[in-house]
């Protein structure tokens, strides 16, 4: 176990500080899992697990130098391994029908983790221990959403120096025991001003439901009609029958969807999205 140093007890003396010096204890046990750490300084990208592990595990001692070196530590998933985010987590899910996940973020003074980027989720994020400025931007895509106008696929070379040239549409410095309701898309820049400041917030990443996610669940039933596991020969795939293939397809979906009651459907999808945990970001 790593020894406790001035860092930690400068935390413990803020709002929030049993929260935040509870997850530097976190990092110093050794107990997060590699696969839920990320280490970053901005500008550069997040480093590889070797610079964290030994043996295939997490070095808590690795992780403390690369923090007093100015890196932030991303502790991933928090509701999977901490049995008060997991409550939390469900609490949330059982009132919105939304699921989440929690990461959390340990920041060293006047650094810099991750820079400009949006998420295609909304997030509450709660700072519970310094002061984090952040810097938002209006979005430059319409309703992101996963494997849809992501920042990473459809990322311009361009975006940051327009944005830095024109300065952000808001500027907040949250503090600790504030939060702050960041709708998918926005552009956010977060950093600690303070070089004497040591930052750590969570962030409630809130996955909305969208009607793409009522298609899917109506398009999930179609396994049990007969029909639509019928095998598609190679040479259908590769020939002109493809697209006679795709049109009948098509109707037998039309007329498999206008089958459907939906004063039926109802209770199994809001069962859905009260149970479903989607761990897959």
């Amino acid at each position: 176990m790593v020894e406790r140093s001035e860092q930690q007890d400068h935390v413990e003396r803020g709002v929030g500080g049993r929260e935040a010096a509870g997850l530097h204890d976190y990092v110093d046990t050794g107990c997060v899992p590699a696969s839920e750490i990320a280490v970053v300084k901005a500008p550069g990208p997040s480093l590889s697990q070797n610079a964290y592990i030994t043996n295939g595990r997490t070095d808590a001692a690795k992780l403390r130098k690369l923090y007093e070196k100015g890196f932030t530590l991303r502790l991933g998933n928090l509701q999977r391994v901490i049995p008060f985010m997991a409550r939390v987590s469900r609490n949330i899910q059982a009132e919105t029908g939304y699921s989440i996940y929690i990461h959390a973020f340990l920041t060293p003074p006047g650094n810099q983790g991750l820079r400009h980027h949006w998420d295609q989720q909304m997030a509450v994020i709660v700072q519970t221990a310094g002061v984090k400025r952040r810097q938002l931007w209006r979005p430059p895509v319409e309703a992101p959403m996963r494997e849809y106008n992501e920042s990473w696929r459809v990322w311009r070379d361009h975006y940051i120096p327009d944005w830095e040239a024109a300065g952000p549409d808001m500027e907040v410095d949250l503090r600790a025991g504030q939060s702050l309701l960041l709708p998918r898309g926005w552009v956010l820049n977060p950093h600690v001003a303070d070089a004497d400041e040591h930052s750590v917030h969570l962030t409630f990443a809130i996955r909305e439901r969208t009607p793409v996610w009522l298609a899917e669940k109506l398009v999930e039933g179609v396994i049990a009609n007969p029909g639509f596991r019928r095998i598609i020969l190679p040479g259908d795939i590769h020939g002109p029958a493809l697209t006679e293939r795709v049109r009948q397809a098509r109707q037998e979906l039309v007329t498999y969807l206008e089958g459907l009651a939906p004063d039926d459907l109802t209770p199994t999808l809001r069962q859905a999205a009260l149970k479903e945990l989607e761990y897959t970001t």
